[in-house]
């Protein structure tokens, strides 16, 4: 390649397509993640609509016209990305350039499987970045500390679930043996589905105990199912405190201006200086 190979042109190029693209504070960037979104809830609507036989029957032809349209827009806002970002491997395998290439596939796979172009819903997924556009990454920490206390809760609500499984065998078993197959518990796995859909309260009504023992059997299961509902949320609680706890807060020590400091905290990380207290304490 020589000198005069669109080198001038290129960098520039790929500055103002990155700052178009990937700085919402700019103007043009805020601009055009607004256009984006608009067209990501529209693209989506199309997909839905479609799925409606009457509305396919009328408008199939626009429709399909529409879904082209967004694909093939997606397409190059997609090869724009990779094209302009600091790193394209880097924005190719990371979370949002994954979903920004799935938005896409559906369509031009649907040309050789019919109906998979309805997995395009995977669309309204990237409306996640409507946190950056309207500046709510302050609500990404409480996110953090969501997924922190799930992490933490795993183990405890892993056992919760085996134990409660273990449960649904005995108690699907004990009703299988009490109704039989003339009142609907044909065999075990039935009565097993019986046992979860009551212990869930869900209550489908599709199946249910004829004799005595076995409504007295249920309605200990419905009483039990309270317990069952109530400890999972209780784990959770518990480590959604914890994780609140752990993670940094914007506290500022008034000495050395240090931030990043745990909710909890009462001296300085950097300087060693007691902390200002909470609100509220």
């Amino acid at each position: 390649m020589t000198h005069s190979d669109n080198k001038p042109v290129q960098p520039g190029l790929r500055r103002t397509l990155h700052e178009i693209i990937f700085e919402a504070e700019t103007p043009s960037g805020r601009l055009f993640d607004v256009l984006l979104l608009w067209a990501i809830v529209l693209s989506v609507a199309t997909v839905v609509l479609e799925s409606v036989a009457t509305l396919r029957l009328e408008h199939g032809r626009l429709l399909y016209g529409a879904e082209w349209f967004f694909t093939l827009l997606f397409t190059v806002e997609y090869l724009c990305r990779v094209y302009c970002s600091a790193s394209a491997r880097k924005y190719v395998f990371s979370f949002f350039g994954i979903i920004d290439l799935l938005a896409v596939i559906p369509t031009y796979l649907s040309l050789i499987l019919v109906g998979s172009h309805y997995l395009t819903v995977v669309r309204v997924i990237r409306l996640l970045r409507v946190f950056r556009v309207l500046k709510m990454t302050r609500y990404l920490g409480e996110a953090e500390v969501l997924m922190e206390a799930l992490r933490e809760s795993r183990p405890k609500i892993t056992v919760f679930i085996g134990s409660v499984l273990s449960v649904v065998v005995v108690i699907g078993s004990l009703m299988h043996l009490i109704e039989g197959p003339e009142h609907g518990f044909n065999n075990i796995p039935e009565s097993m589905y019986w046992a979860i859909v009551t212990l869930t309260t869900v209550g489908y009504g599709d199946i249910a105990p004829e004799t005595v023992l076995g409504r007295l059997l249920a309605a200990a299961v419905m009483i039990l199912g309270y317990g069952v509902i109530a400890v999972p949320t209780g784990i959770v609680s518990v480590e959604l405190h914890k994780a609140a706890e752990r993670l940094p807060t914007k506290r500022r020590c008034k000495s050395c201006e240090a931030e990043g400091h745990r909710a909890h905290a009462g001296w300085c990380f950097n300087c060693g200086s007691k902390l200002p207290a909470l609100k509220g304490e």
